[in-house]
């Protein structure tokens, strides 16, 4: 088992099918299933179960990969430390984030990233919080934008983003300059998704209130459009906003309500030079993010 063939099963295992994995590695659709075969019938079992819909690990394929992962991270950690002690730091650093964070806080610490460490490459994987969690957990990435703090995972604070409401700009509410948790309760409500739910569904939970979901969306636009057109009020993070605004009120909630957000890893101690660099240059910068 060569780490070539370690490097196509993760890759499949990471996008559930070879086209995709193909072009992640940069290998034919038929160079990878004939990689993952030779591995196959190498190691005597099956990795993978076949659909029409793609590919789905075995219950072996999941140890294996697991051993794989683990593999290739100490080898690409050898390689970083090599390059680091020659003046060099080379490597290639996954990181995750929501999309909120991609658009607002991302670009500013990659071009610093690229200008401190012009040697390093990054690939960046867009998910929700629970996706994100488990992307750092089994591996898929490296680092992570996470809400913060998370009893599972290591990391750093980088920043308080506030929650706000947002009412149609028609709205009698739209007037008052700040708005309970009970107000708004009492309106349609338009419920985030995508982790944010999790947040303010804890929130009304903590003031002893139910929100009255008429609906819940994922998409950041599509809610606000909603809000605009009337069909009923929401609770967004400040991040989330657009810097051009449709025809809505943002109106800040009292008591003041936040989300924390954090970079997470597996293990602070255990972070190769890479992660270990992108933590410090975010954590230098985080106050102007």
């Amino acid at each position: 088992m060569t780490l070539f063939q370690m490097e196509v099963l993760v890759a499949v295992t990471n996008t559930g099918n070879f086209t995709r994995a193909g072009e992640q590695i940069g290998l034919s659709q038929s160079g990878v299933s004939h990689t993952i075969g030779a591995l196959e019938k190498e190691l005597g079992i099956s990795l993978f179960t076949r659909n029409r819909s793609g590919v789905k690990l075995t219950a072996a394929g999941e140890k294996i990969v697991a051993s794989a992962r683990t593999i290739l991270e100490n080898v690409s950690l050898i390689k970083q430390v090599a390059a680091e002690s020659g003046g060099l730091l080379e490597a290639t650093l996954r990181i995750a984030s929501f999309p909120s964070v991609t658009a607002q806080l991302l670009p500013k610490l990659l071009k610093t990233i690229e200008s401190h460490y012009p040697h390093m490459q990054t690939k960046l994987y867009e998910g929700s919080y629970q996706e994100i969690k488990e992307w750092i957990r089994s591996g898929v990435v490296d680092v992570g934008f996470h809400v913060w703090p998370d009893d599972e995972l290591e990391g750093i604070l980088l920043t308080t983003d506030a929650l706000l409401a947002v009412v149609p700009a028609n709205h009698p509410l739209a007037k008052e300059r700040s708005l309970t948790l009970e107000q708004l309760a009492r309106e349609s409500f338009l419920m985030p998704m995508a982790g944010c739910h999790l947040l303010i569904g804890a929130e009304f939970a903590k003031a002893g209130l139910t929100p009255n979901v008429s609906y819940e969306i994922a998409d950041n636009t599509t809610i606000l459009a909603m809000v605009e057109s009337g069909v009923g009020v929401t609770v967004v993070p400040s991040l989330t906003l657009p810097a051009q605004l449709p025809d809505v009120a943002v109106i800040e909630i009292t008591p003041p309500l936040s989300r924390q957000i954090g970079l997470a890893v597996r293990s602070l101690r255990e972070a190769p030079p890479a992660v270990q660099a992108f933590l410090r240059e975010a954590e230098r910068i985080a106050p102007t993010l």
